[in-house]
């Protein structure tokens, strides 16, 4: 079985600001794994930006958390959206440079104070593509491996174990201690059936995993 392919992203949160004829532009972009997670970020920054004329989302991200159709295939959502400006002068252009560039796994929000004065369609479109340009650039460019989560729920008599393994192989989770204890882990996907193996023989099989 071939291992999926690593894709490019971005490493960091960024915010990229510059002027054009007034106007004032921010180019915020962060590295997302979900579409809830994408839209938390677009939530989040219209409401730190409340004040200005427009918010521009655009956003690549997997689809959804269910299986592919084969290992390392992932369904893309790509959405995009004008806030108000002209059709097609802003989200457009601005999911066209994460196209472009193949990044996926990403979120940009283009921010925009009026500054006066129309820049007309074609100015808009270039000032938006700029924006996500120099936050992508802000941001840095990285290639990662892909992933996939892993949710693992055990009785807490096995917890520790679970924990162990978990802390040993390096993958970042989270746990919750409700009636039984639930991990969740991001996991490479060519570690991921490794992983799920040795969960299985450590706990003699008492683990439940998705």
């Amino acid at each position: 079985m071939a291992n999926p392919e690593p894709y490019r992203t971005v490493a960091e949160r960024a915010t990229a600001e510059f002027t054009v004829q007034g106007s004032r532009f921010l180019g915020h972009v962060a590295p997302v794994d979900t579409v809830a997670a994408a839209e938390a970020f677009v939530d989040e920054v219209c409401a730190e930006f409340d004040d200005a004329t427009h918010n521009v989302p655009a956003y690549r991200v997997p689809a959804g958390d269910g299986p592919s159709k084969s290992p390392g295939e992932v369904m893309l959502r790509e959405y995009s959206s004008d806030d108000g400006e002209p059709t097609g002068s802003a989200g457009k252009p601005a999911l066209n440079v994460l196209q472009q560039q193949e990044i996926r796994n990403v979120v940009a929000v283009v921010t925009r104070y009026y500054g006066g004065t129309n820049l007309g369609v074609g100015g808009l479109a270039r000032a938006y593509s700029r924006a996500v340009k120099d936050g992508l650039d802000a941001a840095g460019v990285v290639e990662e491996e892909p992933h996939e989560r892993v949710a693992v729920t055990v009785a807490y008599d096995d917890s520790g174990t679970v924990r162990g393994i978990l802390e040993s192989t390096g993958v970042e989770f989270d746990a919750d201690y409700d009636a039984e204890v639930t991990f969740q882990a991001r996991v490479p996907v060519a570690d991921a059936a490794g992983l799920r193996d040795r969960l299985r023989s450590a706990t003699s099989g008492r683990v439940d995993i998705e």
